[in-house]
């Protein structure tokens, strides 16, 4: 199917979820919360998406897919860690950033997989160090950056409401 494995096929499906929450959740609550059940299924999907993605070698070997299921894996760490206030007053910061750029590690290789693979027999792009893709993937980093900038300033905003609402 689509010249993938059934480990690639529940691979694929799982990240689809993956990103389907995320999605929602950027919607809906404006970032991924993982308090609630969006933001849950986002990080545990995640995960799986990432553990499944190792026994994947399509390329033959160790490659760069694996090495960013192992960032995604750290960055998720990373923002949990802050979930649990070990960055004092940046802690609520670290982990909006950390959770927001898992998405962003979705999207590469949704669009590469994407973009070489389909059309079936004529993809829009020879392979993965197609110029395409990193333009593709500049604009994704533009598009993080621009989300997580917004994030940021309402997590200010909700801050500066709650310390004079504590203050008052």
């Amino acid at each position: 199917m689509y010249g993938l494995t059934q480990l690639g096929v529940i691979h694929t499906l799982i990240s689809l979820v993956a990103v389907a929450a995320g999605v929602i959740a950027f919607i809906r609550d404006r970032g991924i919360e993982p308090a609630n059940t969006v933001g849950k299924v986002y990080i545990a999907t995640t995960v799986l998406t990432c553990l499944t993605g190792f026994g994947i070698f399509a390329h033959g070997g160790f490659g760069k897919p694996h090495a960013l299921g192992i960032i995604t894996l750290l960055t998720l760490g990373l923002a949990w860690w802050a979930g649990q206030g070990r960055f004092g007053a940046r802690s609520a910061a670290v982990a909006v950033c950390a959770y927001s750029i898992t998405f962003l590690f979705h999207m590469i290789p949704a669009i590469t997989e994407t973009s070489t693979r389909l059309p079936l027999g004529h993809p829009l792009l020879a392979d993965a160090e197609a110029p395409e893709l990193k333009a593709a993937t500049g604009v994704l980093l533009l598009l993080y950056l621009a989300g997580v900038t917004l994030q940021l300033r309402r997590l200010r905003r909700v801050r500066g409401v709650a310390t004079a609402a504590a203050s008052a």
